[in-house]
């Protein structure tokens, strides 16, 4: 063979052939948009967290949460992790060098070698190896830990999103048991006073002992009520104060719930968006992407593998001799290995591997499926509930005004306290329930911007 045709048959040897295709993403039912009617524009995602959410110490909270939570250090370690074993597995596409040395004195029994004396023994040497990627196993293994760290990069920022989430729930729904331990209180005290006329009433003979125990009752659950939502308050403080890295105390507050500046307009963007958006996506992606290398790699195994091999040393009985040409020795070779029989062991876990790849790919698909799902959810959330609270506040004011009436129609004899009561809890129930559904209908803006993948890009 000539020079030329054997170092290219060399570097085709180096450059391997693989033995399974590269990784395409495969035909997914993307929607070109969603069925849930949204804004047109850039979609909220896009926006930085902090120009979301405009509670300064809503913001000071989130900020604490990405520098102090466990979880999202311990996330943040996986990357370095994952990293490192990248290092390790992409090491092996490269010669390995390694030196050694050797310095000893001894002496061998009279009686098994007569005549042995004492003497000195000095070896340094180098041993260069290098398997050649015949069949790309070495780079497809290299392949699959790279997209192992991309997934692991992925899951941090899945981890970010949903601690800038659950941040801005857990302090959504602070404020909202605030505000309904606050109409308790408030309910508490209207309900005590009317307890007193009443009761000053009965003692002039003019009212019941009913009415004096219907307003005893009242008053009960009032309390009642009081004593749950602190309970609440305290234990939705000691989840946040978590998620911030902290033991659990007190939070500090910001505005009043009604008080929250969200965005009026929530564009979605485009269903497509959410392949390169969503973490949970991504993850799930480069985890195919990997499963795919690694039957590359499965494959291989079942093919020969050659590996070069060298050493160039000295070997002298003085320490000063070691640099002669005499001392020197050295060796050069090629080692292969080619499997014959193992009763379809290689086979089969070439097989197993493609059913892994099978698996991440359904895995795939199926996490799409359900970030498609959680828009769409999120999309006619922030609809609904957004009509839901404007319908709670026209409650609201209609019961207001009834539980007036009611109280002035039962002062001046025309009803029965049992009017009154009816009118008083349905002012105190829609007083609640108007808190909550504000709630709920900030919240699905949170979620929205967590089910379209924001939140993460700026910390």
């Amino acid at each position: 063979m000539c020079p030329r045709a054997f170092w290219v048959a060399l570097a085709f040897a180096i450059g391997g052939c693989a033995l399974t295709p590269d990784y395409e993403r495969p035909d997914l039912d993307v929607p070109a948009e969603y069925v849930e009617p949204a804004p047109s524009g850039e979609s909220i995602a896009n926006l930085d967290w902090w120009e979301v959410f405009q509670d300064p110490e809503l913001q000071e909270l989130v900020r604490v949460a990405l520098a102090e939570n466990k979880d999202l250090g311990s996330a943040l370690a996986r990357i370095s992790e994952a990293r490192s074993q990248l290092t390790v597995v992409r090491a092996n596409q490269f010669p390995f060098l390694d030196i050694f040395g050797l310095a000893g004195r001894g002496k061998a029994s009279q009686i098994v070698i007569p005549g042995a004396s004492t003497r000195d023994n000095f070896d340094l040497a180098a041993d260069l190896s290098f398997e050649l990627d015949l069949w790309r196993r070495l780079s497809r293994a290299t392949e699959a830990s790279k997209a192992d760290l991309l997934a692991t990069e992925a899951s941090y920022r899945n981890v970010t999103i949903s601690l800038v989430a659950n941040v801005a729930t857990f302090y959504l729904l602070l404020r909202d048991l605030d505000a309904r331990l606050a109409i308790s209180r408030r309910t508490v005290e209207s309900r005590r006073g009317s307890l007193a006329i009443i009761q000053a009433r009965f003692d002039k003979g003019t009212v019941p002992e009913l009415d004096v125990n219907q307003a005893q009752i009242e008053l009960s659950i009032a309390e009642a009520a009081v004593a749950a939502f602190e309970r609440q308050v305290i234990r939705t403080e000691n989840a946040l104060r978590i998620l911030l890295g902290r033991n659990p105390g007190p939070i500090t507050r910001g505005g009043e719930l009604d008080e929250q500046v969200f965005p009026p307009d929530v564009p979605a963007g485009l269903p497509s968006e959410l392949l390169q958006r969503r973490p949970d996506v991504v993850v799930a992606e480069e985890q195919l992407i990997a499963e795919t290398a690694l039957v590359g790699v499965a494959e291989a195994l079942r093919y020969p593998s050659i590996t070069l091999t060298g050493s160039f040393g000295a070997v002298s009985d003085e320490l000063s001799d070691l640099d002669s040409d005499d001392a020197e020795a050295w060796n050069i070779g090629a080692n292969i290995f080619a499997p014959i029989f193992n009763s379809g062991q290689l086979k089969a876990q070439a097989e197993a591997q493609r059913a892994r790849a099978e698996q991440a790919l359904r895995d795939y698909e199926a996490t799409l499926l359900q970030a498609f799902r959680e828009v769409e959810d999120a999309l006619v959330g922030v609809r609904t509930l957004r009509e839901e609270h404007a319908a709670r506040q026209r409650q609201v004011v209609a019961a207001r005004n009834a539980a007036r009436l009611s109280r002035a129609r039962y002062d001046g004899g025309v009803v029965d306290y049992l009017e009154v009561l009816d009118s008083e809890r349905s002012l105190f129930a829609s007083e609640l329930d108007e808190s909550a559904t504000l709630q709920q209908s900030l919240n699905a803006v949170v979620q929205l911007y967590k089910a379209l993948g924001g939140g993460w890009s700026g910390n």
